[in-house]
């Protein structure tokens, strides 16, 4: 006989089932979006790992020519990212973001037959254009669809799926570069276009709920002058220094590597794998708790931490003994990791919540330009300045983010005694129009 007092075992599949369920979207809605969303990634992870070969070989640019024209794309995608938001504020989040996977579709069958530097920037710019606001859109989009509760893990499942499609992508690209053949290496940038394509009818099919009020502004380009909300911009700033993580990732752990003899040059991939698995894996959980200001302010302050740890490990002396060198690199890994799934769950959740409702799309397309401007300032602070003072630049960065770690409560606070200033107003309630 079974002794009563011994608890009874689960069926495995009644333990497995609500681990799961945190990985997926809660709605029929979520669900359809997550879909299409893996299938643009997909399409991205085709594009990141064969467009560079195709380019300088098929499409016959030189190096100079093709970092000429995608610096030049990524000031037109900066430039439009803010009309486009204010285009989503007046015709709604779901048709912006069809019209934009229509209009990326197409760039990319251009790009897949251009000859020569001119076609080729002007094609990546109409690109950059449109991709630049799919990312804030985006976020505008899934507030639309789940309730306040959710939307951060939502993002949190979506970021993870994205993270599979660009995995899966990258390995299907390998094939096609693996022929010399003009028209097989093309179908890297037609099989994107294609994803496109079938993410956008996906994506068309999703009932969203339209503008929470008037548009704020008639003309599209005075967006400019829309976003007047200095906290709201103390907040994009602070998002900017916490995004140095993904610099760090990129340039500033390779180098450290390549610049520490005992570290084996092998060890890159392996950082970046390791980064990758654990954002796959982790992000969900990371995000479950963030559900208010009071929390996502701790996930920022947690973020800040964590990457002022990575900073602190990777300011160690070199060293002749590998595997003290291995160890250092894989546990700033690890930190650095955790402080981007933070800062990623709590910058969601800020940045939606302190977003007025008739510009909502606007604002997140601000905060949004905070990563971009990381990605035009990271590399040369790290290596510039940060690589270039060794340890003591290391050093300098962990205080960098030390700092950063205590702002995050005050900025919260600034921001709600803003919104109880604007919710107090008598003009609060009259709707204002710009342009």
């Amino acid at each position: 006989m079974t002794d009563p007092r011994t608890p009874a075992r689960r069926p495995r599949g009644r333990i497995t089932r609500p681990v799961l369920r945190d990985y997926l979207p809660g709605s029929p809605a979520g669900r359809l979006f997550a879909l299409s969303a893996l299938m643009s990634s997909f399409g991205t992870g085709l594009f990141l790992a064969g467009a560079t070969v195709f380019f300088t070989s098929a499409a016959g640019l030189t190096r100079v020519q093709l970092g000429v024209g995608l610096g030049i794309a990524a000031f037109a995608g900066l430039a439009a990212t803010i009309p486009l938001g204010a285009l989503a504020d007046r015709a709604g989040a779901r048709t912006i973001l069809v019209g934009a996977l229509l209009w990326r579709a197409v760039c990319f069958v251009a790009l897949a037959f251009v000859q020569g530097p001119l076609a080729f920037t002007v094609a990546a710019s109409f690109q950059a254009a449109a991709q630049n606001a799919t990312g804030p859109v985006t976020q505008a989009l899934v507030g639309g669809i789940t309730g306040q509760d959710d939307r951060t893990r939502m993002m949190a499942v979506v970021r993870t799926i994205r993270n599979i499609g660009f995995s899966l992508g990258a390995l299907a690209a390998a094939p096609l570069l693996l022929v010399d053949d003009i028209r097989v290496n093309r179908g890297v940038l037609i099989g994107n276009a294609a994803a496109f394509v079938v993410s956008a009818l996906l994506l068309a099919r999703l009932r969203t709920p339209g503008p929470a009020q008037a548009a704020a502004f008639r003309n599209p380009l005075t967006a400019f002058r829309a976003v007047t909300d200095w906290r709201y911009l103390g907040l994009t700033g602070l998002n900017c220094v916490l995004t140095l993580h993904m610099t760090m990732l990129a340039v500033g752990l390779p180098l450290w590597v390549t610049g520490h003899h005992s570290a084996p040059h092998a060890l890159v991939p392996v950082l970046v794998l390791v980064n990758t698995v654990v954002a796959v894996v982790l992000q969900v959980p990371f995000a479950q708790g963030v559900s208010d200001s009071r929390t996502a302010a701790r996930a920022l302050r947690r973020a800040g931490l964590a990457l002022a740890g990575c900073a602190a490990l990777l300011s160690a002396p070199a060293t002749t003994n590998a595997l003290q060198s291995v160890v250092a690199a894989l546990a700033a890994c690890v930190l650095l990791t955790a402080g981007e799934l933070w800062q990623a769950a709590g910058g969601w959740e800020l940045s939606y919540a302190y977003a007025p409702d008739d510009r909502k799309n606007v604002y997140l397309c601000v905060f949004s330009l905070g990563a971009s401007v990381q990605d035009m300032v990271g590399p040369l602070l790290i290596t510039g300045i940060v690589l270039a003072q060794g340890p003591a630049g290391w050093l300098g960065l962990a205080a960098l983010f030390a700092a950063a770690s205590l702002l995050p409560g005050t900025v919260v606070r600034r921001l709600e005694h803003s919104r109880t200033l604007v919710a107090t107003s008598p003009a609060a309630a009259a709707p204002t129009t710009a342009g």
